[in-house]
């Protein structure tokens, strides 16, 4: 037994509380070298006959990768606090780890166990429930629709007209989204995140000069809070980008101390590492190393108070629904918690999403953000599906791996997207290949948290990196890719009227074919098994089914046609790129007999 493999620390991902009454407890070891766990637990003040009271309960695997086997367990202790250890055994040793280390035999000296010391409600992370069945549609403003021509730039150019480049305008707008708001209900979303919308002198506006006023080209404050009473009338939430890391070189505070130098009230607005008149000699932090956009201080009373004041502005005056908060991991965690109080103060339910594109453990533990956009998710997407970088087998392990980074709540209220106005179109990641995009959206679609759908990938729209990727919508059906759209439109269908696709059930893999290059998950309740089988194949192929299905009553979600399983072995048929939905209902049956899971 690899001792040095074996690893649990309290809090994080390791221990959390899943609820008001239950604890979830995980615990690492090597990969197939520890046969079973035992979690021994009690409540250190409770004795029954001067014998300390504890209990034992046995863990379960509930996935790994290449390296870890991940152990489970949900417990309810009943005073909201516990010690606990864990007793493992292989074939030929067992060892007790608690938080001093290891030893040869069990003990009851609870003082060297593992502590949780008590569960806080109010440290609990916790997402606004409507997340979970929220599908999202992100929209950048100035390429969706030009509904008004009157608030036009003067530069701008006729609707798709040319290829966008990081300067040209088109005049997309709200009334725009307006009149085209039944095509995205239509598509059957529930969100809208749109990227920033106030003043500022970009297309993109991620250079803001006015945080409490809408740029012109889009409109005014009455037509957004139209937009957003209409969206909320067809009950799709509004979601904004705020740029608190950074504004742009327009920012009257900003232009202040570029004109009065050490004299200006705002000096300490921004990062200066030297400050003179002399403009050629300013040196101050920006984002990466744009200068038009000078990095804001956070830590500032005076500017933490006025971002604060935007963040519940737009919440409070607009019932904005959310915010999706741009380079998040640059700024200080204790503006965060501020913000996050500050602005659930308003709405307890407004949803709070961080651009972090890396681990992000230290923003989630419930006192910051709701969740962050789900970049390593797209990115083991898109490296099995779309760039075939790796097999199955890996893509199994990765996902698995990446499933036990979190608790599992905050893998509920993820934002997991696969493109954003910061990637190339999917189709151009897929090299064009239209049945991988389907393929991957239908991962997508049916897997833990809330997807997000960048505008434009339901219809086949192809771009490069930004500016590429920023096309303008296009209107004429003949542009249009319908046979796209009426997959997406069936597939978000689905997994609004089958919860099981959604947020409900435990994930996980019954089979990765590296050889064959397919994989097989399921999601499971105590009512219904949900099973896809996924062909990342160039060739058709006939895929057995890693369970006993017999005698079951099978749905394919896809034809809606029901059939009955009458032999051991079932096979499912599949073109290239194709998949398959399944559903068994188990309330009339017993537990099915189900194989183990081993790649191949």
């Amino acid at each position: 037994m690899l001792k040095e493999a074996i690893y649990h620390r309290p809090k994080n991902q390791f221990a959390y509380a899943c609820n008001d009454d239950a604890l979830h407890i995980q615990l690492r070891t090597k990969r197939h070298d520890v046969s079973t766990v035992f979690l021994y637990y009690g409540d250190q003040f409770e004795f029954e006959n001067n014998q300390w009271k504890h209990a034992t309960i046995e863990m379960t695997i509930s996935g790994y990768d290449e390296l870890f086997d991940y152990w489970f367990v949900e417990v309810t202790p009943p005073h909201r606090r516990i010690r606990y250890a864990f007793h493992l055994k292989d074939h030929e040793q067992e060892v007790f780890y608690t938080e001093k280390g290891f030893s040869d035999s069990v003990h009851e000296d609870f003082s060297s166990y593992f502590c949780f010391p008590f569960h806080h409600p109010s440290e609990r992370f916790s997402a606004p429930s409507w997340v979970k069945d929220t599908v999202w549609y992100q929209i950048f403003p100035d390429r969706f629709a030009n509904g008004n021509q009157a608030n036009d730039p003067n530069s701008t150019l006729p609707w798709n007209s040319t290829e966008p480049t990081t300067s040209t305008i088109f005049g997309g707008d709200f009334e725009g989204i307006i009149q085209n708001l039944a095509y995205v209900v239509e598509l059957g979303i529930t969100g809208i995140y749109f990227t920033p919308i106030f003043k500022a002198h970009s297309n993109h506006k991620y250079d803001t000069i006015d945080y409490m006023e809408i740029d012109p080209q889009f409109g005014d404050k009455t037509t957004f809070k139209r937009l957003v009473t209409e969206c909320h009338k067809h009950g799709i939430k509004v979601m904004l980008d705020a740029v608190f890391n950074h504004c742009g070189e327009d920012f009257p505070p900003f232009q202040d101390v570029m004109k009065y130098g050490e004299k200006s009230q705002y000096k300490n607005w921004f990062h200066f590492s030297s400050l003179s008149s002399e403009q050629d000699q300013l040196h101050f932090h920006t984002f990466a190393f744009e200068r038009s956009m000078p990095k804001l201080n956070t830590q500032n009373p005076e500017v933490k108070k006025y971002l604060l004041d935007v963040g519940e502005y737009w919440v409070k005056e607009f019932e904005i629904d959310g915010w999706r908060l741009d380079v998040a991991n640059e700024i200080d965690h204790q503006f965060w918690r501020e913000f996050r109080q500050n602005v659930k103060n308003i709405n307890k339910d407004v949803y709070l999403v961080g651009e972090v594109w890396h681990d992000a453990m230290p923003w989630l533990f419930g006192d910051q953000f709701d969740a962050v956009m789900s970049y390593p998710f797209a990115n083991i997407l898109l490296r099995f599906f779309a760039y075939d970088a790796i097999g199955a087998e890996q893509f199994s392990h990765e996902l698995q791996g990446f499933l036990h980074q979190y608790p599992r709540p905050v893998h509920e209220a993820a934002f997991n997207l696969v493109g954003s106005h910061d990637t190339p179109r999917l189709l151009n990641l897929a090299n064009m290949n239209k049945q991988k995009v389907k393929l991957l959206t239908a991962f997508q679609l049916s897997f833990t948290g809330s997807p997000s759908i960048y505008y434009g990938d339901e219809i086949g729209l192809t771009g490069e990196q930004d500016p590429g990727c920023r096309k303008c919508m296009p209107w004429e059906k003949d542009e249009q890719d319908g046979e796209m759209l009426a997959f997406f439109k069936k597939l978000i269908k689905l997994r609004k009227s089958y919860p099981i696709l959604a947020n409900e059930g435990t994930f996980s893999f019954l089979e990765a074919n590296n050889n064959c290059n397919y994989i097989c998950y399921k999601k499971e309740t105590n009512q219904q098994l949900f099973i896809a089988v996924m062909n990342n194949h160039p060739t058709k192929q006939t895929i057995p089914l890693p369970l006993n299905l017999k005698d079951q009553t099978i749905i394919d979600l896809w034809t809606l046609e029901e059939f009955a399983a009458h032999s051991d072995q079932i096979t499912v048929t599949l073109d290239p790129y194709d998949f398959t939905f399944l559903l068994i209902s188990k309330s009339n049956t017993e537990a099915l007999n189900e194989l183990s899971y081993e790649t191949s």
